[in-house]
């Protein structure tokens, strides 16, 4: 990431509250519509060599139902039929059956190792599609949500290699001509990864444009592009403009092309400098420094010149250039310094140290062609002078002011698995790292599109709050603004240990969560009271209440697929589609 510029986030204070004294529990009734599906939902299980982490967080954790960010009254999921159902909401009262819109053209239980189908909606009137089995559609949609207008007609179809899933994709047009951007992503095996978990995550950038031939329209790929890494990234979008590429991931992405580049070079690099053995090897005390170095067997003692001066040495055999040069890492007593030949095949310097005492890190400043030798002794004498230091016990003095760690001061719901993540931008045209974020203990939470014209936004744990961010590419200096906050939001669903989704509705009004299983909770923005309401230890009177609300659904099927809106929840589960009403419509 060098060049890269180091960003930071900054917080609006006035978005936070230190003041927030938490949720309460409200029984106020959720009016709960539930429709039963014609065909159940096209899941697609982990098989057995689908094992790590990361597939269980690409593939396992995918999230089925997929919402109309440009009409929120419209979700979408495939079924076991290879169909694309669509639920457009008109009257929550009055729901009318899920409508297939699209039919896949490929038999999906045909593929072995198929993955997920996933859908993105890149605008109001353009889809991607992958059937999970390698093959990508763009898809003219028409107006969508419109069943009279709403006609999903084919313009590319391509197999485009081993399996994916569409991660993020935009339409966008330059120079009067249509293009769309889709990020692919996959996970592969990877041979040469012995320490790891043997696979990597790659990202693949596909750019599709209009090709107008003898007045043709067709579609085609113009470029493509890849990136590589070692964890799944959280978040992974492309810019409207198409001009960028922004990824929030515990491990960092890297151009396939640049990794190619920098192979080239080790190889060279290696070429030249492996199974070299030091040009020489030396050892210190106190008082001096002896070096001892090979000779030729041609070279005799006439041959060979030192010259010593108080903070410099140089060796030369022959006419050759000179085999040690340079500048001391310590001044020396040059006229009582000496060297011999010993047995014809080696060369003792022996080095006067003008100052007794202080340890030499090196010899020759800049010189790595040396290898220091460390007595026993020494290696003994250090070993004692650390013993105090280090201990077999966790706390062996548990009477002390200050022990150095008590594990007990820290909560279950504070400690996550990834210590530390990044959030990067990558130039569309270089793929070079333009922008990073080290986002340090700022644990990545949910992504939520507020303005379906912009990026979608990320919400990030910052303390206990839930802080979200909305990406600005077009906007250098205010490339990541602060425009939510969910007060203690973060601490909260760190202790819901069996949470599966999370989201927020786009006018974060509320944010919300659900389990493997039935339970949906509900986290309500403070509103003022209608009545007076006390704070009994304080005595004073309160303003507002945050309320948590709790749903129960009534299926036993794992849920499959999580969206909010700014009205309503949609919960799938495998056979059937639930309505949560949360706030009423305008």
């Amino acid at each position: 990431m060098a060049g890269a510029a180091p960003c930071s986030l900054r917080t609006k204070r006035l978005l936070l509250d230190p003041k927030f004294e938490g949720y309460k529990l409200s029984l106020e009734p959720l009016a709960c519509y539930q429709l039963g599906l014609d065909a159940a939902v096209a899941e697609v299980k982990l098989r057995d060599d689908q094992y790590t982490l990361d597939h269980m967080r690409a593939f396992g954790m995918y999230n089925y139902l997929h919402l109309d960010s440009w009409n929120q009254d419209n979700v979408y999921y495939v079924d076991q039929c290879g169909r694309v159902m669509n639920l457009s909401v008109t009257l929550d009262t009055a729901l009318q059956k899920p409508r297939e819109v699209f039919r896949l053209p490929t038999d999906l239980t045909s593929c072995d190792n198929r993955l997920c189908a996933s859908i993105h909606f890149s605008s109001a009137t353009w889809v991607s599609l992958s059937d999970g089995t390698g093959r990508l559609y763009l898809i003219k949609s028409g107006k969508r949500g419109d069943s009279a207008s709403e006609k999903w007609e084919i313009v590319f179809n391509e197999e485009l290699g081993s399996p994916f899933i569409i991660a993020h994709s935009v339409s966008f047009v330059k120079s009067d001509t249509r293009s769309v951007a889709v990020l692919l992503l996959r996970i592969d095996k990877d041979e040469l990864d012995t320490k790891g978990s043997g696979f990597h995550i790659t990202l693949e950038w596909i750019t599709i444009a209009e090709k107008s031939k003898e007045g043709n329209h067709r579609y085609k790929i113009i470029k493509r592009r890849v990136l590589q890494g070692k964890s799944v990234p959280h978040y992974a979008a492309i810019e409207p403009s198409g001009d960028g590429l922004m990824i929030v991931s515990y491990k960092p992405f890297k151009s396939l092309q640049d990794e190619d580049n920098k192979l080239e070079e080790n190889d060279d690099s290696k070429a030249t400098n492996e199974k070299k053995d030091p040009l020489y090897y030396w050892q210190q005390t106190d008082d001096d420094v002896t070096i001892t170095t090979k000779i030729p067997q041609d070279i005799t003692k006439d041959d060979i010149k030192v010259r010593f001066s108080p903070d410099n040495i140089c060796v030369t055999l022959k006419d050759q250039p000179p085999l040690m040069e340079g500048k001391l890492y310590s001044s020396v007593d040059h006229e009582s310094c000496t060297w011999i030949v010993r047995d014809n095949t080696s060369l003792e310097i022996s080095l006067i140290k003008k100052n007794e005492g202080p340890r030499w890190p090196e010899l020759i400043l800049g010189d790595t062609r040396g290898e220091f030798v460390m007595d026993p002794s020494q290696r003994s004498e250090i070993t004692d002078s650390l013993m105090h230091l280090t201990s077999e016990v966790l706390n062996p003095d548990p009477e002390k002011e200050n022990p150095p760690c008590n594990a007990q001061e820290l909560e279950e719901c504070d400690a996550f698995l990834e210590d530390s993540a990044s959030l990067c931008r990558f130039d569309g045209d270089t793929l070079k790292v333009t922008h990073v974020i080290n986002l340090g203990s700022n644990q990545y939470l949910f992504s939520v599109v507020a303005d379906p014209k912009e990026m979608p936004c990320f919400c990030l744990r910052h303390d206990v709050d839930a802080l979200l961010w909305q990406p600005h590419s077009d906007q250098p200096d205010n490339m990541w603004e602060h425009i939510a906050t969910f007060n203690a939001l973060g601490y909260v669903q760190a202790s819901k240990q069996d949470k599966k989704f999370m989201a927020c509705a786009p006018d974060y009004s509320y944010a919300a969560l659900c389990e493997c299983l039935r339970r949906v909770f509900i986290y309500r923005q403070p509103t003022p009271l209608s009545t007076v309401l006390y704070n009994r230890k304080e005595g004073r009177q309160v303003g507002q209440v945050a309320k948590q609300l709790v749903a129960t659904l009534e299926a036993n099927d794992p849920i499959l697929g999580f969206q909010a809106t700014s009205e309503r929840l949609f919960v799938l589960t495998t056979k059937t589609l639930f309505l949560i009403k949360v706030n009423t419509g305008n």
